[in-house]
C-alpha cells in the first residue's frame, strides 16, 4: 500500500511471543538473565508492596478513589458505577497492550483490580519489550513490534472476542490490530495514547510539541545507530533523568523505581511508518478513549485534538494522573475501564 502499512489477516511475521534475540555469546546470555533476575526481582518486590497496602488500607482506597471522580464535571462521562452482570458481557477477556519503553509488568495493579471483578485480563509483551529480549535495533515495522498481540488474536478460537487496550504508543499497535482483526474485537480503548488517523505515524503526534521528524532525528543526543551514523537511526533511548518529570510526575516513588530498572530503549522504525486504515476493519470497532488531564507526556491540547481528527465513541477524562494512570490512579482507571466493558 504505497509507504503506508497495509496488514494481511492470517499472514505474520516470522518469530514467536516472547522470542529470544538469538545470540551464542556465553557473556551476552549471562547479561539477558540477569536483567531478568533483577527485572522479577523489582516486580516482585512492587507487588508484594502493592498487596500490603492493599491488605491494611484497600478499602479506604477505593472510597477515595470513588470520591474524587465523583467530583469530575459532567464532561469526564462518570457515572455512578453499576454492578457489573459477567453474563450479559460481549467478552469478559481484556487485553492490556503497554506503550513505548514499558512492558507487561506496567500492568500489575491493574490486573488484580479487573480479576476481582470477574473479568480476564491478559498483558503482552510487545517485540523488544519487557522480558522479549528482541534486539529492538532489529525491530523494523511497526508489524513486527505488534507480532506478539497479532499472533494472539489469530490465535483465538472463531467465535472468541476482546477488548484492547491501549497505552501511549501502543494505540498505534492497536490501531493495527484493528486493521487486522476486527470481527476479533468488540471494543478498542486508547489510554492517553496514539490514535492515529488513516496514513498517519504515531510520532506525528508527538511532533507537535516535540519537532518536526527531521529536525528530532537530527538533533537528538539518544538515538541509537546499530547500522553506523550513516544510516538511519534504528532505536531511541530513555532519558531516565526526566522520566519522572515527563512520565511519572503523579506516580508513586515505588512505581517509578520499578520502571528505571525496566523500561527498555523503543524501536524507532515502528513509530515512523504510516498506517493504512480502513472503515470497513478499522472503523468497523468502536473505540473510547481515556484522556489523562496532568499528562505532561501528550498534552490536554493533543489528546483533544486526537479526538477531535478521529472521534471515538466516547471520550473519558481521568483527573490526578499523570502519563501512566496504572501507577498513579489504577483505581479510577479500574473503574473507567470496567464502565466501558459494560457500555452496549
Amino acid at each position: 500500500m504505497g509507504n503506508g502499512l497495509g496488514c494481511i489477516p492470517g499472514t505474520q511475521p516470522n518469530g514467536g511471543v516472547g522470542s529470544r534475540s538469538k545470540s551464542n555469546s556465553r557473556s551476552q546470555r549471562k547479561t539477558i538473565t540477569e536483567e531478568d533476575l533483577l527485572h522479577r526481582q523489582a516486580l516482585a518486590m512492587a507487588i508484594q508492596q502493592h498487596q500490603l497496602s492493599q491488605r491494611f488500607d484497600g478499602s479506604m482506597s477505593r472510597r477515595i478513589g470513588s470520591t474524587s471522580s465523583r467530583k469530575q464535571t459532567p464532561s469526564s462521562s462518570f457515572r455512578k458505577p453499576v454492578p457489573i452482570v459477567l453474563d450479559s458481557l460481549e467478552t469478559k477477556k481484556i487485553i492490556l497492550v503497554h506503550g513505548e519503553g514499558f512492558g507487561a509488568w506496567c500492568w500489575y495493579k491493574i490486573i488484580p483490580l479487573l480479576e476481582e471483578a470477574g473479568l480476564h485480563p491478559v498483558a503482552l509483551d510487545l517485540m523488544g519489550s519487557g522480558i522479549d529480549h528482541t534486539d529492538v535495533n532489529s525491530i523494523l515495522t511497526l508489524a513486527d513490534y505488534t507480532k506478539p498481540l497479532l499472533d494472539y488474536l489469530h490465535n483465538l478460537h472463531e467465535d472468541e472476542k476482546v477488548i484492547l487496550v491501549g497505552h501511549s504508543c501502543g494505540g498505534a499497535c492497536v490501531s493495527y490490530a484493528l486493521e487486522c482483526f476486527p470481527k476479533k474485537v468488540t471494543k478498542a480503548v486508547f489510554l492517553g495514547a496514539t490514535m492515529v488517523c488513516d496514513g498517519q505515524r504515531p510520532f506525528d503526534v508527538f511532533a507537535e510539541e516535540l519537532a518536526s521528524a527531521e529536525v528530532f532525528l537530527q538533533e537528538s543526543q539518544l538515538l541509537l545507530y546499530a547500522n553506523g551514523n550513516d544510516k538511519p537511526p534504528t532505536g531511541l533511548m530513555l532519558d531516565k533523568e526526566k522520566l519522572k518529570g515527563l512520565y511519572f510526575n503523579q506516580s508513586p516513588s515505588k512505581d517509578i523505581a520499578l520502571a528505571s530498572v525496566s523500561m527498555r530503549p523503543i524501536p524507532l522504525a515502528p513509530i515512523m511508518e504510516n498506517l493504512s486504515l480502513t472503515v470497513e476493519n478499522y472503523g468497523s470497532v468502536r473505540r473510547y478513549f481515556i484522556q489523562m488531564l496532568d499528562d505532561r507526556v501528550l498534552s490536554s491540547y493533543i489528546q483533544e485534538k486526537l479526538v477531535r481528527e478521529n472521534p471515538p465513541q466516547e471520550v473519558f477524562k481521568l483527573r490526578g494522573s499523570d502519563h501512566c494512570p496504572f501507577f498513579s490512579k489504577p483505581q479510577s482507571l479500574c473503574k473507567i475501564l470496567l464502565e466501558i466493558v459494560q457500555l452496549i
